[in-house]
């Protein structure tokens, strides 16, 4: 970058935070020669608890399958999930 950044306007909220920053580049306003790669090891995606519902038999394989695997059947059901989001 060969010219100093922009400063920054000052945002009353987090929506018009994210309203400026729909239309404009960042590298307007940041120097990004200047950044540092950080490492955030021990972060982990927020969960969000769900219910639901589902036959007893189907549930009764699910769990049969995890314990086959040796792993819980709701961080299997999250696998299944996650792998089928993938192939669509």
């Amino acid at each position: 970058m060969t010219s100093q950044p922009k400063p920054l306007p000052k945002f009353d909220n987090e929506a018009q935070e994210r309203a400026f920053w729909e239309t404009h580049n960042s590298s307007d306003f940041v120097d990004w020669t200047a950044a540092k790669k950080v490492s955030l090891r021990n972060l982990k995606p927020t969960t969000k608890t769900i219910s639901l519902r589902l036959p007893q038999h189907l549930l009764d394989d699910i769990k049969t399958a995890a314990n086959s695997r040796d792993v819980p059947y709701q961080s299997l059901i999250k696998v299944w999930l996650q792998e089928k989001l993938h192939t669509l």
